[in-house]
């Protein structure tokens, strides 16, 4: 299983949600997908609004490291993301992440799995426990669970499971 983060400020929270939404179909495509709830979140780095969150699972047969990051890539630039303009923890459009890749550890110029900050982002923990549980095991930082309560002081306002459009279809 394959955990991606997804994230997004830019054009308010109905056109962030919508492109969550576009972003799960395109990777539904690869295999079967499962939703967190949706988060909002203060930004890091430059003052900008907050930030919509979430993850979704997936379960994709085969996939490969340059593989998912190319498909990934894809997704946020056809959903409006520019890489090459964007200040650093900036505003932008989408923003997807993998976040964990089963117990895998991956290092490559392309991906880097666990997420290297992972275990310092309660938005992106959050929505992770949700589809992998407590107990599931992060390499190099622990159970989920625990990696979660460590970050409980970081401010992250949980908006509910329903995604713009998406009545029930988180599994």
């Amino acid at each position: 299983m394959i955990v991606l983060g997804l994230g997004g400020n830019v054009g308010g929270e109905e056109a962030v949600r919508s492109r969550f939404v576009r972003a799960r179909e395109s990777l539904a495509l690869l295999g079967s997908v499962r939703s967190a709830a949706i988060y909002r979140t203060a930004p890091i780095g430059p003052a900008q609004p907050p930030y919509l969150n979430t993850a979704v699972a997936l379960v994709a047969a085969d996939m490969q490291p340059d593989e998912l990051m190319a498909i990934v890539l894809e997704i946020e630039r056809l959903l409006g993301r520019d890489r090459q303009r964007e200040e650093r923890w900036g505003p932008r459009p989408i923003d997807l992440d993998v976040l964990v890749w089963d117990a895998h550890v991956i290092r490559s110029p392309s991906l880097e799995v666990p997420h290297p900050r992972l275990g310092e982002r309660r938005f992106a923990l959050a929505p992770l426990v949700e589809l992998v549980g407590e107990d599931f095991p992060i390499p190099g930082i622990g159970r989920a669970g625990a990696a979660l309560a460590r970050v409980s002081d970081q401010n992250v306002e949980c908006l509910g499971s329903t995604w713009l459009g998406d009545e029930g279809h988180r599994d």
